[in-house]
């Protein structure tokens, strides 16, 4: 993964509640066993005149030029619905670096986290004053800090994570990579424990 320590950037504002995570990729799609290409069908449905891609859906977000950038704010309850990985890989493999909602299913949460997708959670009242913006307005998203700005107006919220997810997103790290990080104290730990049983 790549690691994820501090964006700005423009967003891409969807502004649809309880998004489940067959609308964030139709259950047809999840066929495939590796991440790649999954972007490309990233709300399929909401995208496309009887899926066909020459007829994208002119008022759905995704298709509306003035709208760019890597983070996606989403309305309140994203990703709900099963527990499918594939919506995670849809999202990072669309682009997307960070998901903001007001609240995310928690199995949605972790899959994202799992996948290189850092899911900022803010209050209802700081989501309304995103959406209030403008298409070329910014956010930073600071990871270390655990920061969102709204740069126009230097409104500022904290956000939680876990301690283990955020060093592993800073780092670029998946499970095994963090292990592997930790090779040394894992084999100091082993020869001291052989030591004192000796």
């Amino acid at each position: 993964m790549q690691s994820l320590q501090k964006i700005t950037s423009r967003f891409i504002p969807l502004r649809i509640e309880n998004v489940d995570t067959d609308q964030i990729i139709p259950a047809r799609f999840l066929k495939a066993t590796t991440k790649d290409g999954f972007g490309k069908n990233l709300f399929r449905d909401w995208r496309y005149e009887n899926d066909d891609e020459a007829k994208p859906k002119a008022d759905f977000v995704l298709n509306q030029k003035q709208y760019a950038g890597e983070i996606l704010v989403a309305a309140k309850n994203f990703g709900c619905g099963s527990s499918r990985e594939h919506a995670a890989w849809s999202i990072q493999d669309y682009g997307f670096k960070v998901v903001v909602s007001s609240f995310f299913a928690d199995i949605f949460k972790n899959n994202a986290l799992n996948n290189g997708v850092l899911p900022v959670t803010v209050t209802d009242a700081f989501l309304q004053q995103i959406f209030a913006l403008g298409a070329n307005d910014t956010l930073t998203v600071d990871l270390e800090k655990q920061t969102i700005t709204i740069d126009a107006t230097g409104a500022t919220q904290k956000f939680e994570i876990n301690s283990y997810k955020k060093t592993c997103l800073l780092n670029g790290y998946d499970d095994i990579d963090y292990l592997l990080s930790m090779k040394t104290e894992i084999e100091a730990y082993e020869k001291a424990n052989q030591t004192s049983t000796n």
